[in-house]
C-alpha cells in the first residue's frame, strides 16, 4: 500500500507537519528478553503482565490497515518469545501490513528460518554488536555471537536473501565496519547500522560506549563511500554538519512519520525516548491507535514549525537540524540545543557545563534483577523513509 502527498512541496516538508499514517511504527511486542544487552533501549528483561493480548493485538494490525501503514517493526525485548509472536506475524502480512522483526536469532531454527525464507513480506533484522565474539559478547551476553552468527547461516541456507544485518555502533565496533560488511556479504545480508543513544540502560553505558569524535568522522566518511548499500534510516543525520548529507531521513520524524507502540500499548513519540515526556496516548483507549496518532496533543505540538533554537542560526542546521530528541532528552540537554555528538563541538560544551547535574531516566525498568543493567536495542526503520510514497501531479 501507498500513502500520497500533493506537489508542491518538499517531502521533507510534509513529514515536519505529520502525515496521516506513520510511515515507519516501531512495535514493541515484549519486554521479556532472554538477553541483558547493556545497551537495551527499552531496559527489557521481564515481561510486563499488562501485554496486549493476542485479540488487543490484532485489533491494532486491523487499525494499521485501514491506516494503510506500509510496515511496522517489531521488537522487543525478543519478540519470538511470545507464544502467539508467530499467529501474529501470519494475521499482520495476511492483513497487508509488512513486517519486519528484530532478533537475536536464538529462535532461528532450521524449519523457522525455511519458513521466513519463503514469505515475500516478511523481513529479519539479526542483531550482532560486535564483529568478533569479545566484542559482541561484551555488550550482549556469552554466546549471542554463536547465536547470532547460527541464525544468520540458518537463513542463508533457506535462501533467504537481503535480511538484515543490524549493528549499534559503539565505540568497540567502529573499528570493524569492514569486518560488519563481510559478514553480512558472507551470509548474503544487507548490513544496517544504528546510532546508540542513552536511553534504558544506554544511558548507564553511552559515556563509555558512543563514539569518539574521531570516530563520527570515520563513521561519516565511511558511510559516504558505500551510499546506499548500507542502511541507516534516520540515525546518523546529525553526522550531516560534515559536510554531505547521508541517505534516509535528516529530520527526527518523531511523532511526525514515526513512533512506537509498546508492549501495553503506551504510544511514544520515539522509539528511541520510552519516558513519560513522550507519552502520546494508549491504544487500548477509546479510538485506538488511529486517535492517537491523528489527534493526541503530544504528537500535534511535535507538528507544528520548530524554530531550531539555538542551533537555528548554525548554517548546517538545514542539515542536522539540531539532531536527535531523545540523545538531547537523555543526556539532559534542551530539546531546542545541539545534539550531545553535535560534530562541532557544541554538544559537548553544554555537557560539560551540565556537570554532574542528573538527567531523565525512562520511568520503568524491566531489567531482570539477577542481570546487571543489560538488554537489547529498539529496532528503527531499516530502509529509507521515502519508500513507497506517491507524489499526485
Amino acid at each position: 500500500m501507498s500513502q500520497t502527498v500533493t506537489r508542491g512541496k518538499r517531502l521533507v516538508d510534509h513529514f515536519e507537519i505529520g502525515l496521516d499514517a506513520p510511515i515507519c511504527l516501531t512495535w514493541e511486542l515484549t519486554y521479556a528478553c532472554n538477553l541483558a544487552c547493556v545497551h537495551c533501549l527499552s531496559s527489557s528483561g521481564r515481561r510486563d503482565p499488562r501485554e496486549l493480548s493476542t485479540a488487543e493485538c490484532m485489533t491494532v494490525i486491523d487499525e494499521l490497515q485501514r491506516m494503510q501503514v506500509f510496515y511496522v517493526n517489531i521488537g522487543g525485548g525478543e519478540p519470538t518469545v511470545r507464544r502467539d509472536f508467530w499467529d501474529l506475524l501470519d494475521y499482520a502480512t495476511g492483513h497487508d501490513v509488512g513486517v519486519k522483526f528484530s532478533t537475536n536469532g536464538s529462535r532461528i531454527t532450521a524449519e523457522v528460518a525455511r519458513r521466513l525464507a519463503g514469505s515475500d513480506y516478511v523481513d529479519v533484522q539479526v542483531s550482532l554488536d560486535g564483529a568478533t565474539a569479545p566484542v559482541n559478547d561484551a555488550i550482549r551476553g556469552a554466546g549471542s555471537y554463536a547465536t547470532a552468527i547460527r541464525a544468520m547461516e540458518r537463513l542463508a541456507e533457506a535462501g533467504m536473501r537481503n535480511f538484515k544485518l543490524s549493528v549499534v555502533v559503539t565505540r568497540n565496533n567502529v573499528p570493524q565496519l569492514d569486518l560488519f560488511a563481510a559478514i553480512a556479504d558472507r551470509y548474503g545480508a544487507q548490513l544496517r547500522l544504528t546510532r546508540l543513544r542513552p536511553s534504558g540502560r544506554g544511558a548507564d553505558v553511552w559515556d563509555a560506549l558512543h563514539p569518539t569524535a574521531a570516530q563520527q568522522r570515520q563513521l561519516y566518511d565511511w558511510l559516504r563511500e558505500r551510499g546506499e548499500r548500507v542502511l541507516t534510516g534516520d540515525s546518523f543525520f546529525h553526522l550531516a554538519a560534515y559536510g554531505d548529507p547521508l541517505p534516509g531521513l535528516n529530520l527526527c520524524g518523531a511523532g511526525r512519520v514515526v513512533c512506537l507502540i509498546d508492549p501495553v500499548g503506551d504510544v511514544y513519540a520515539c522509539p528511541f525516548a520510552i519516558h513519560d515526556a513522550f507519552l502520546a496516548g494508549n491504544v487500548r483507549t477509546a479510538g485506538g491507535f488511529t486517535e492517537v496518532w491523528r489527534h493526541s496533543e503530544l504528537f500535534t505540538r511535535l507538528r507544528r514549525p520548530q524554530t531550531g533554537g539555538a542551533c537555528s542560526s548554525c548554517a548546517h542546521f538545514d542539515s542536522c537540524r539540531g539532531g536527535c530528541m531523545a540523545a538531547k532528552f537523555f543526556t539532559g540537554l534542551a530539546l531546542d540545543g545541539p545534539d550531545p555528538e553535535c560534530v562541532l563541538g557544541h554538544g559537548e560544551s553544554l555537557l560539560a557545563l551540565r556537570g554532574s547535574e542528573p538527567a531523565p531516566r525512562p520511568a520503568a525498568d524491566h531489567s531482570r534483577a539477577a542481570v546487571n543493567h543489560a538488554r537489547r536495542p529498539a529496532p528503527a526503520c531499516d530502509e529509507s523513509p521515502l519508500a513507497g510514497l506517491e507524489v499526485i501531479r
